[in-house]
């Protein structure tokens, strides 16, 4: 006797559709039942919106802090290292391309501009302490202070120059001479930015070629 292969064909489809059906209601179900007070679907949607919320704010107040304006908001920043950068070609040039201290001081990757940060925090507790509360004092640890930010971008290869610059996308014909030709060298010693170009933003303290 001839098999009715149509037949079996839409009930294993019907069967299939339907346990479909059984597998999205069950899901539905599990997503509006209460665990143990409320369903599970009001706490995804709550801690979806949360997390939104949380990285909201937490990228919110990271580019708040990277602002001039926060940057210079207490006196011992803005009374000599902002005072001392107004006066160099990063803050005022023919092209009006103008870099700020996050431009800098602060990665723009995430993963390092978050350790960056945290880091951050030991110069709020100097604040709180008055380590450099005073002009004095500030020239007291200037050499200190001009050291860790050196060795700090010689270890990251310039990198925070990088965030504008880059030799090799430089035009060394549009260059003077000793530019160019230490450019060149620099090239192939593998030197970085900050091994020729201390001071260019900040007064060099007394005794940097000594250290």
């Amino acid at each position: 006797m001839p098999k009715d292969t149509g037949r079996n064909t839409d009930m294993e489809q019907g069967e299939s559709n339907g346990g479909k059906r059984n597998l999205l209601l069950w899901a539905w179900r599990l997503l509006w039942r209460p665990h143990p007070r409320w369903p599970l679907a009001v706490l995804l949607i709550v801690g979806f919106g949360g997390g939104i919320g949380f990285w909201g704010s937490y990228n919110w107040a990271m580019e708040l802090s990277n602002t001039e304006t926060f940057c210079t908001s207490c006196h011992e920043m803005r009374d000599t290292p902002f005072k001392e950068l107004k006066e160099t070609i990063h803050y005022s040039n023919r092209s009006g391309v103008r870099a700020i201290c996050s431009d800098c001081h602060v990665p723009k990757e995430w993963y390092y501009k978050a350790i960056r940060k945290v880091q951050a925090t030991n110069e709020l507790f100097h604040k709180i302490l008055g380590t450099v509360d005073t002009p004095e004092k500030f020239e007291a640890a200037r050499l200190e202070m001009a050291k860790r930010v050196w060795t700090s971008m010689k270890n990251t290869d310039s990198r925070e120059c990088r965030n504008c610059h880059n030799v090799l996308f430089m035009n060394p014909e549009a260059q003077v001479r000793p530019a160019r030709r230490r450019h060149a060298e620099a090239l192939e010693k593998g030197e970085t930015c900050i091994d020729c170009h201390k001071g260019i933003a900040h007064k060099l303290p007394k005794g940097w070629k000594d250290s």
